[in-house]
């Protein structure tokens, strides 16, 4: 598992966030073929080493667009597959943001405690069943996430979304270099890698308004997109 991780964190990782993780060992390769996923790859949430590639992996770029993002924002906001909590611990210098956060993993929750994060602002839940009431936040994001759920789970996922946040969310996702959908790609941890239009209807899906701009991430086979869903 672990010698996996990190044949999956190289080719996701740009080379400033890399750290000398090292031996790359593991290709890129369709599942079988299918546009589509049976099912998410979840055990790697409960990886020590995963843990510890998400200490790292957006720093220069998705952290510091969602502190760009969120700057201008008050009010209660929801950190969807939060992990470790790394990115509630960079938002907290701005003081008009209550920043809560929600993980499938109890051991990166645990992780995030650790660092410091309340929890009772924490909750081990199903991103796609969350157990908060309608509208509790004002906004939401996730970063490098939304792209590990099946079609539908990204599909009931934005429905959570709209159902627990009233104002806009934000999903960074990478998408195909390309510009084609070239599905369901696999590596330890299995995602999309589709075109921005695939993205674009997904989410229209279920919000009538939605904005797509370019990200600073990247990698050998795709770059990153910010979708901003508003109702």
């Amino acid at each position: 598992m672990a010698s996996g991780v990190r044949d999956f964190a190289r080719e996701l990782c740009p080379p400033l966030v890399w750290r000398g993780l090292s031996r790359l060992r593991g290709r890129l390769r369709p599942q079988n073929g299918k546009a589509s996923p049976d099912g998410q790859d979840l055990a790697v949430y409960w990886d020590p080493e995963m843990a510890q590639i998400l200490e790292t992996w957006g720093e220069g770029n998705a952290w510091s667009e969602i502190q760009l993002l969120m700057s201008t924002h008050a009010g209660r906001v929801l950190d969807i597959a939060c992990g470790t909590g790394k990115t509630i611990d960079l938002l907290r210098r701005f003081p008009e943001l209550e920043v809560h956060g929600c993980d499938i993993s109890d051991m990166l929750i645990a992780k995030a405690i650790e660092r410091g994060i309340p929890p009772d602002r924490l909750t081990v839940t199903d991103a796609t069943a969350m157990s908060y009431p309608d509208g509790s936040f004002d906004w939401a994001y996730t970063i490098g996430s939304l792209e590990h759920f099946t079609e539908d789970g990204i599909l009931k996922l934005l429905a959570e979304c709209r159902r627990v946040v009233r104002k806009s969310t934000f999903h960074m996702i990478p998408v195909a270099r390309s510009g084609r959908d070239e599905g369901w790609i696999k590596t330890l941890q299995s995602y999309h890698n589709n075109s921005v239009a695939w993205w674009d209807k997904k989410c229209r899906a279920v919000y009538p308004n939605v904005q797509i701009l370019d990200s600073s991430w990247s990698d050998r086979i795709s770059v990153g997109k910010w979708l901003i869903c508003s109702p």
